[in-house]
């Protein structure tokens, strides 16, 4: 390109003053800077070093990447959080993921059965109804064994065993399942989201734990137990044993006091910057699981006024203080802003136990369910500017062989399933970075909230949490899974879905 020359500038008066330019020069000097700018966003340095040529791409302040400025596109979240399952129990054998290792077919793990003496390879189990195994810190630690993911059958053992007489922790089946896995046979409809949106095979649980502290982490980044009301910086790290709700202790008569979850959380951020919020609670019941170690639970009641393991929020100060208990609603109200356009920017969904995946929840159920959700938001006129995010709060006990990545003293935990539903999510994808439930907090954070975090450093109310959990280097970033370019994906209304 052959560069004009500028127009003449105007006379410079005496006593070397500079005046404004004017006129066709200044529009002369505008252009010449937007130009130098953009050459400036172009440059590329190679660095040439042992081993490779690294590409640096220099860019203005204002450039920004099109997956990044894309993500305006997208106008509400969804997570439908799931429960109890493992990658490996649902995708293990789906073609491309990091599945379960087999030559041939054949799986080339087996994992010890002590009572048995033997040991057990990964097996297709087409039972609708599971028992799975305890899913508790401890049971973590002992499935994961230092790397050598072997101790998933000896802690189901171990729960079934150490109980008496209709303990919950004896619900399931004589023999262990938890090396049992599904394929599209079974779940033939998360299969097909698989296949026709993105799934993620390196997706974990944010610590390695049960179903109390997750849900804790997908609202607020951390577990933890608060020793003064109302005092942020009364909290302390609790992975295992945050203050219980007090749903907890009623089929014995002696209620749990309630908690006071007194740190911060995502709500906090989302009500000072006008972003609205819903977290849908499926009325029905929840499991009971004061021991925490427990394969399954006895079940007591849940609705939105309920707080519980699934729906923590009330007793967070945050929320009451804000005046905001209101936008926890039953899953009608769902439905229903599904159908008419109304969906908030962000939504969490929570099941009932019939419906959760929860063993002894049937798997068929849980599928019909998630699918009428899935259908509800691809009927409704909302569905072309939102992101769906599926996954499963913990692995409950199934088997999974890869080894979770430290990243703090909290966490990971195991490997669970991960899918991305939306017109941009990258179609027939797999996504292999490293994502906890941590990645959907930070994508919520980077489309509503301008990347603000949940950093005590920066976010206005200061707690004594360990780190800022979307800031680890490990952390994948989910707007790699979209793609704004593409042409948006249609709806796939899949069959046998149940509506609630």
């Amino acid at each position: 390109m052959v560069e004009q020359a500028p127009p003449s500038p105007p006379p410079q008066p005496a006593g070397g003053e500079q005046p404004r330019a004017r006129g066709p020069f200044r529009r002369w000097v505008r252009a010449h800077r937007t130009l130098t700018a953009v050459a400036a966003g172009a440059v590329v340095l190679l660095l040439v070093a042992a081993g490779g040529v690294f590409a640096i791409a220099i860019r203005t302040p204002g450039a920004v990447p099109a997956a990044v400025s894309g993500l305006a596109k997208i106008k509400h979240i969804v997570v439908i959080m799931q429960e109890n399952r493992s990658f490996d129990s649902y995708f293990g054998t789906f073609p491309g993921a990091d599945g379960i290792p087999m030559h041939d077919g054949v799986p080339t793990v087996c994992v010890p059965d002590p009572a048995r003496g033997t040991c057990v390879k990964p097996y297709y189990d087409p039972a609708d109804k599971n028992s799975g195994g305890p899913h508790g810190q401890t049971n973590a630690t002992a499935d994961v064994d230092g790397g050598k993911m072997d101790g998933f059958i000896a802690q189901a053992e171990r729960a079934s065993s150490n109980c008496a007489p209709n303990d919950p922790a004896c619900a399931g089946a004589r023999t262990t399942d938890v090396m049992g896995y599904h394929d599209a046979r079974d779940i033939p409809n998360y299969w097909a989201y698989a296949r026709d949106f993105t799934l993620q095979d390196h997706m974990f649980e944010p610590n390695a734990s049960w179903s109390l502290p997750e849900h804790l982490y997908m609202v607020s980044e951390w577990s933890a137990k608060c020793s003064a009301a109302g005092d942020p910086q009364s909290c302390v790290n609790a992975l295992q044993g945050p203050a219980l709700p007090p749903d907890f202790g009623r089929r014995t008569g002696k209620p749990a006091a309630p908690p006071d979850y007194a740190w911060t959380d995502l709500t906090y951020l989302l009500h000072r910057q006008g972003v609205s919020w819903g977290y849908y609670v499926f009325n029905g019941t929840e499991p009971d699981c004061r021991n925490d170690s427990a394969a399954s639970c006895a079940p007591v009641a849940q609705n939105a006024k309920t707080p519980g393991i699934w729906n923590p929020l009330p007793y967070f100060d945050t929320v009451k203080q804000n005046g905001q208990l209101g936008n926890i609603q039953a899953l009608t109200n769902f439905y229903s802003a599904a159908k008419d356009g109304t969906l908030p920017a962000v939504s969490w969904i929570d099941p009932t136990s019939a419906v959760s995946e929860h063993p002894p929840a049937l798997v068929s159920t849980g599928q019909a369910y998630v699918t009428g959700l899935v259908n509800a938001i691809m009927s409704g006129p909302d569905w072309d500017s939102t992101a769906i995010f599926l996954s499963w709060d913990d692995w409950g006990g199934f088997y999974d062989h890869v080894t979770p990545p430290a990243v703090d003293q909290n966490g990971y935990g195991l490997r669970v399933p991960g899918i991305v539903i939306s017109p941009y999510a990258k179609k027939g994808y797999i996504d292999h970075q490293t994502l906890s439930h941590d990645a959907y907090v930070k994508f919520i954070e980077d489309v509503f909230l301008h990347g603000q975090r949940l950093d005590p450093a920066t976010d206005g109310r200061p707690d004594p949490r360990p780190d800022v959990r979307e800031a680890s280097p490990l952390l994948g970033d989910l707007a790699n899974d979209f793609d704004f370019c593409q042409t948006p994906s249609r709806p796939v209304l899949l069959p046998n879905a149940a509506t609630y």
